[in-house]
């Protein structure tokens, strides 16, 4: 669907934050203009591993149009000044205050044109002591607080995604997609502040509420739930991995009469959700031995008849072979490449393919022409 075709955005941006909320709009139908230094958005030079260009900038450009500009030129200002005359949404994630110490910062831009959507993506927002630090996705991670719970109980770890650059993204996606409704009924644009600190302690409420009222920090429990059991990681009889997730006592007491042991259903340390946290060492003990006595794909079909969720532990190649990956084509310059889609799709239609990736200054001659 192009539901914003017609829609102007223009995008100073690098990395990975600001390029997956353009990208969204981009996919979305926006025409997307990618800002980026002469010497290129840091983010080509992440890898070579696709076709010989970055696995981090072929998914977040698709459907771009890049002009490298030196925003210390007078005549490049003047052209991101006209092409921001023109924009409906600008978006930024430079580094605290550039925008501002080059003439382009938002409140400004949005005093000046009323009806623009402009979005700054920072590290901690602009107010605040820690205000003009420097951010990226792993530092952030572990000033979270998120690497505390993340990992196992002899260390932190990462999660294996840039998951604060990427839901800072989709917030401000999703941010800039209010606004355009808002701007609808009002003819009035806003400026958007998105902090990828904030974001990712919003997504930290359960943890932060346990500890703060209940006295509860969860602890680094690799693949287990730290406040369900069972939930994680079992080794089935034929060697291969099973997670499994009891969700409350009634899914206890199936996953227990399923396996013959229905003893266990009303048993000291194993009723109730509280009990089985408890007693986890037990209650995985128990499953583990009832899981360890056949395959894990006999295991996943008695799981399947009673109602169980469980998942398998999936390498990157069984994602390349999972029956539910969807892929979709992106064009690059020696042929289209696969891309996982989207997770969101319109009911009944295929998944559409993704637009190509810009060179550096692909675009560049025909924007001056346009805007100089």
């Amino acid at each position: 669907m192009q539901d914003l075709k017609g829609l102007t955005v223009v995008s100073v941006e690098h990395a990975v934050a600001a390029p997956f909320a353009s990208r969204k709009l981009a996919d979305a139908g926006a025409r997307v203009i990618k800002v980026e230094r002469p010497e290129g958005d840091f983010a080509r030079g992440y890898d070579s591993l696709v076709a010989g260009q970055s696995s981090y900038f072929v998914w977040l450009n698709g459907g771009k149009e890049s002009i490298a500009l030196d925003l210390k030129s007078d005549a490049d200002k003047a052209i991101l000044r006209r092409m921001i005359a023109a924009a409906d949404i600008v978006i930024q994630n430079l580094g605290p205050g550039v925008m501002e110490r080059l003439g382009f910062g938002l409140d400004d831009l949005c005093a000046e044109f009323p009806a623009l959507i402009g979005c700054s993506i920072s590290g901690y927002g602009r107010t605040g002591p820690r205000a003009r630090q420097k951010a990226y996705d792993l530092l952030i991670q572990a000033e979270s607080g998120l690497s505390g719970i993340t990992g196992t109980p002899h260390g932190p770890a990462r999660v294996g995604t840039s998951v604060v650059d990427i839901t800072a993204g989709m917030t401000a996606y999703t941010a800039i997609l209010e606004a355009l409704i808002g701007r609808g009924l009002t003819g009035r644009g806003r400026h958007i502040e998105v902090s990828m600190y904030q974001v990712m302690a919003e997504w930290l409420n359960v943890p932060y509420l346990q500890h703060r009222y209940g006295g509860k920090t969860p602890a680094r429990e690799g693949l287990r739930h730290p406040t369900i059991a069972p939930y994680g990681l079992f080794t089935c009889g034929d060697g291969q991995e099973l997670l499994i997730s009891i969700q409350n006592d009634r899914e206890w007491a199936a996953l227990m009469r399923a396996f013959g042991v229905p003893e266990y259903i009303s048993a000291d340390g194993f009723a109730t959700n509280d009990d089985r946290v408890a007693n986890r060492p037990a209650v995985d003990a128990l499953v583990q031995d009832l899981l360890g006595g056949q395959s894990r794909e006999e295991t996943a079909a008695l799981l399947d008849t009673v109602r169980i969720a469980y998942g398998r532990l999936s390498s990157m190649q069984d994602l390349v072979e999972h029956p539910q990956s969807r892929f979709a084509d992106i064009p690059l310059t020696g042929g289209p490449v696969a891309m996982l889609a989207s997770g969101a799709a319109v009911a009944g239609e295929a998944v559409a393919d993704y637009g190509p990736v810009p060179a550096l200054d692909q675009h560049g001659a025909v924007l001056r022409r346009e805007f100089g």
